[in-house]
């Protein structure tokens, strides 16, 4: 978890999508792309799969997928479990810029 920590301690937001292998995850990759080409060098997105980082999940307390987290300066600045369109993501992110 000390990458976990790392990653998110940066100063500019940092969009998380915690998904799962079973989740469309076609549509789920095409979304972040769209979101992180909108965004640029003003965030960071990432994916995380919830089956290879479990108990970054439990600690996390990450339920249902796909969960989606905004992290700036190491602290929790929106989360949502749920589809969301980029368009949307993108919004909630440049809040945070």
């Amino acid at each position: 978890m000390t990458k976990f920590g790392e990653l998110i301690s940066i100063d500019k937001p940092v969009l998380i999508d915690f998904y799962s292998d079973l989740d469309d995850v076609e549509s789920s990759v095409e979304t972040l792309r769209d979101v992180a080409a909108a965004l640029g060098d003003k965030a960071k997105v990432i994916k995380i799969d919830i089956n290879k980082n479990e108990v970054l999940a439990d600690a996390l307390r990450v339920k249902g997928n796909p969960t989606f987290m905004i992290y700036k300066n190491g602290e929790m600045k929106w989360r949502q479990t749920g589809f969301q369109d980029a368009n949307t993501l993108i919004g909630l992110v440049q809040q945070y810029v």
